[in-house]
């Protein structure tokens, strides 16, 4: 290929605003560069809780966004995943202290399938039983903060620290916490998704009854 059609082939790149979701306030992502709208589709932006709050102490917190819709100059974007820097937990694990984690996929009430990783640090070693129902707690919490949120209550809640709130105060009852996070929460499946996935599920069972 000539020098002449490269430069060419650039020229007739455009270059698009990446923007976040409502949610996020659609504050600006960036910007990427496409030859069509429709290759923009899927393509994932990553950024920090601190670059959108404009707060550097949130900036062990990075948050992802997945190309959703594309307008005449703008690529708009939605929320898949949610994740704590490795640098910030491994600072909270303190020696002769407990790290308790579990994880849970859970179904929000407009039927966004999402797992999320809560995180528990205490203050000394607890024991077996404490530790186990501390984790008891932390699955039992994450079900009910979904089962009363839409996805986009769901993803405020981890994000603004609702959850790890409402689970430090639960926990600490059972054993001395210095500290509950959630390191991670991912967008599994959408409701179109979900509802194939129910539709499959029926037919199968179906089947079964019908042999």
């Amino acid at each position: 290929m000539s020098e002449r059609s490269v430069d060419r082939q650039k020229q007739e790149k455009r270059w698009y605003t990446v923007l976040a979701p409502e949610q996020f306030d659609r504050q600006e992502l960036g910007g990427t560069p496409a030859e069509e709208p429709e290759q923009l589709y899927e393509r994932t932006i990553e950024t920090t809780l601190g670059e959108l709050e404009n707060d550097a102490s949130e900036n062990n917190t990075k948050l992802t966004f997945q190309i959703n819709d594309v307008g005449s100059d703008s690529a708009y974007t939605e929320f898949i995943k949610h994740e704590l820097t490795r640098d910030y937990l491994r600072s909270l694990v303190r020696r002769g202290s407990s790290k308790i984690a579990t994880y849970q996929t859970v179904l929000s009430t407009d039927d966004y399938r999402v797992q999320i990783q809560p995180v528990a640090f205490t203050t000394k070693k607890a024991d077996h039983s404490q530790e186990k129902a501390i984790r008891r707690t932390m699955i039992d919490l994450t079900r009910e903060a979904a089962e009363d949120r839409t996805f986009e209550e769901l993803v405020d809640a981890v994000v603004n620290g609702q959850l790890s709130s409402a689970i430090y105060a639960e926990a600490k009852t059972i054993y001395p916490v210095r500290r509950v996070e959630v390191q991670k929460m991912t967008l599994e499946a959408r409701p179109e998704t979900v509802a194939e996935e129910e539709e499959t599920a029926v037919a199968v069972e179906d089947e079964d009854i019908e042999a």
